[in-house]
């Protein structure tokens, strides 16, 4: 592979929140970016994929692109399984036949989330265990991931949890939002993973393909928590003032099941020399100070 200096990055999914911060971060250090939009490429469509990659002529193909509305993909399904799965395998079977690394990132929610795993696992779910997903966005992901995979292309998959940017909304955006709205919020206390923020996934992708790693690895910040501890954190750095109550997941049903375990083992990713893990808190903390 060239230098990172001389490549040509063409970044997928370039106005979600992901995205938009990896094509910032290659624009400001003056990298070679184009960054693509679904209204500037539908990637569920080969032609066209393969006439944009011809006319670009990337050397590696960030994948931010993905159907994300865990609760509408119960019934959206289609439309689902055409971003998460259809597209995926068209991306695989292009940049494998043209030679381009392939970046494609992952949920958390391709595991079962059983609450015993949180003590047979306390450190998170390791790269190797066998996924089994609860709900029909993490049984699209999945599927996505093996579309890649079998198509035995130079590939990295990167599975994150809990995604937080500037950008999009999120639970960071959302809990701010209702904090503005509502005088006291109850929050699901017994749903365990770990948040992931933008700035710190293009900075630990960049460090695994400087070190050219392959395959699949997890990324997410240090350490774990509810999503009750998440939101009193968030409101504690931003000084909002807001009564939270926590509350467990069966009085606050959705459409879509929830893994009640959802952290990640990154201990493959802290042996990668270049990357940055802090707690969650630290990263949280960042965020909010200069967001």
């Amino acid at each position: 592979m060239k230098r990172m200096k001389d490549m040509k990055w063409m970044v997928l999914g370039a106005s979600g929140q992901l995205g938009q911060e990896w094509v910032m971060a290659l624009e400001r250090d003056g990298e070679d970016v184009y960054g693509l939009s679904r209204k500037d490429l539908d990637i569920a469509r080969m032609d066209d994929v393969k006439r944009v990659v011809e006319e670009i002529k990337p050397d590696i193909i960030i994948n931010c692109a993905a159907y994300t509305k865990v609760d509408q993909a119960e019934v959206e399904i289609e439309l689902a399984e055409e971003i998460n799965i259809h597209a995926p395998g068209i991306l695989g079977r292009v940049t494998a036949a043209a030679g381009i690394m392939l970046v494609h990132y992952s949920t958390d929610y391709v595991f079962p989330g059983l609450e015993e795993h949180r003590h047979q696992y306390p450190d998170g779910y390791p790269e190797s265990f066998p996924p089994d997903p609860v709900n029909a966005y993490g049984s699209t992901k999945w599927l996505g991931e093996q579309q890649i995979r079998a198509q035995n292309g130079n590939h990295v998959i990167i599975r994150v949890s809990w995604l937080c940017g500037r950008y999009g909304s999120n639970f960071i955006s959302t809990m701010l939002r209702l904090a503005g709205e509502r005088d006291r919020l109850r929050v699901v206390n017994d749903q365990y993973g770990c948040p992931t923020f933008t700035e710190a996934v293009v900075h630990n992708t960049r460090a695994l393909i400087e070190n050219n790693i392959k395959g699949t690895i997890h990324l997410s910040s240090g350490g774990v928590t509810t999503w009750y501890d998440f939101a009193r954190e968030i409101f504690r750095i931003s000084g909002t003032n807001v009564i939270l109550e926590p509350i467990p997941t069966s009085e606050y049903p959705t459409p879509a099941n929830r893994p009640k375990w959802s952290r990640l083992d990154i201990r493959q990713l802290a042996g990668v020399p270049g990357t940055r893990i802090l707690p969650w808190q630290e990263e949280l903390e960042r965020f909010l100070t200069r967001t």
